[in-house]
């Protein structure tokens, strides 16, 4: 049995580990450890987790520097040290202070643009891999296309993402808010959610819009802002592109009910997964999004939850949007069938319990 787990965790995935470690904690003695935002070391109990925070130096490509973080490594014993990959740093940390503990690695995501110092990394990459007891992905594909997990197959298993589905409930204050939002921007909503980041593909949403009878409102801030709102304006429809910048945790379950149509036109390896398209699905919305060799098809199925087309294609996603727009009978479809398909695969309880199950395995 796992009578401690271990969690060292770096930036960009804290939603997905507060939802795992709250999951298991009232089960297992769960530690999280983080880089601090700052040089110094923290300690606090968050919703009755344990969390340390690592003294920071700074960031190198986004990746947070914490030195000492190979002497926590040492200093907190456990049954199980659960890595979230990729952060370098906590990989050569690991690798450093060799603990004994089982190994356990989330696999979010493969480095997809850093190619000179990835050659650098990659054979310490490999090693960290090579020395994991299991492997978590969210998708077959990712262990189908994945360059680093196709050598390691065998310890692959896939544990699908899981969200709070409670968030997004229909409530009444939730269903005012919506209405707001439709008053103010009409009908025939198309929504993104998301960093305005190259591989968000984005600006081919804004080109497709050009084609489609409706609005579109972009939730999120990012490094293309200033270009995209050129580009809608050179495209004349800049009235019809909504900036709605950053919302906060409890506005944005009012756009996912506002909206018509979500869509999400990633054309990156670098969107592994898109976890907004179950947020959109529980919340009864279709969504549009493309066919990526990771797991956003896994999480958006064709023909079933949602239409998957090729991606850097405005032409292909305005077609999909207006066949949408158009066939409430289809979106309701769709909608219901997303739905149901997260309260049955992809809910934060169930990925505890597939990840628990795990750790006992390992155990045995």
């Amino acid at each position: 049995m796992v009578n401690k787990l271990y969690y060292p965790v770096i930036g960009g995935v804290e939603n997905h580990v507060r939802d795992l470690a709250n999951g298991l904690s009232s089960q297992i003695d769960v530690k999280v450890l983080v880089a601090n935002t700052s040089f110094q070391t923290a300690k606090e109990e968050i919703d009755g987790v344990e969390v340390h925070k690592v003294a920071n130096l700074g960031t190198f490509k986004s990746t947070p520097l914490a030195p000492t973080f190979p002497c926590w490594l040492r200093k907190l014993k456990s049954d199980v040290y659960h890595f979230h990959f990729p952060y370098p740093f906590g990989e050569f940390s690991y690798l450093l202070a060799k603990p004994s503990g089982k190994l356990v690695i989330t696999y979010h995501s493969d480095i997809i643009r850093q190619k000179f110092l990835l050659s650098l990394y990659n054979p310490f990459l490999r090693a960290f891999l090579k020395r994991a007891d299991k492997i978590l992905v969210s998708s077959p594909n990712m262990i189908e296309h994945s360059p680093f997990l196709n050598r390691v197959k065998e310890k692959c298993v896939v544990v699908p993402f899981g969200i709070d589905t409670e968030r997004f409930e229909f409530t009444e204050e939730v269903s005012n808010k919506a209405g707001d939002i439709r008053n103010r921007y009409g009908d025939r909503i198309v929504l993104f959610v998301g960093r305005l980041i190259y591989y968000k593909g984005v600006e081919y949403l804004v080109r497709a819009m050009k084609a489609v009878d409706g609005q579109l409102l972009l939730v999120g801030e990012g490094s293309l802002k200033d270009d995209l709102k050129e580009l809608a304006l050179n495209l004349g429809i800049g009235d019809r592109v909504h900036f709605i910048g950053e919302v906060t945790d409890d506005a944005l379950p009012a756009y996912y009910h506002a909206c018509d149509v979500f869509v999400l036109p990633s054309v990156a390896r670098s969107e592994a997964f898109g976890l907004v398209q179950l947020e959109a699905h529980t919340c009864g919305k279709p969504v549009v999004s493309t066919n990526l060799t990771t797991g956003v098809p896994y999480a958006n199925l064709d023909g079933v939850t949602g239409i998957i087309i090729p991606p850097c294609s405005p032409e292909e996603l305005s077609n999909a949007i207006n066949k949408l727009l158009n066939d409430e009978r289809l979106r309701n479809k769709y909608g219901a069938n997303g739905k149901k398909r997260v309260h049955e695969e992809f809910t934060k309880e169930l990925m505890a319990k597939r990840v628990l199950e795990i750790y006992k395995e390992l155990m045995v």
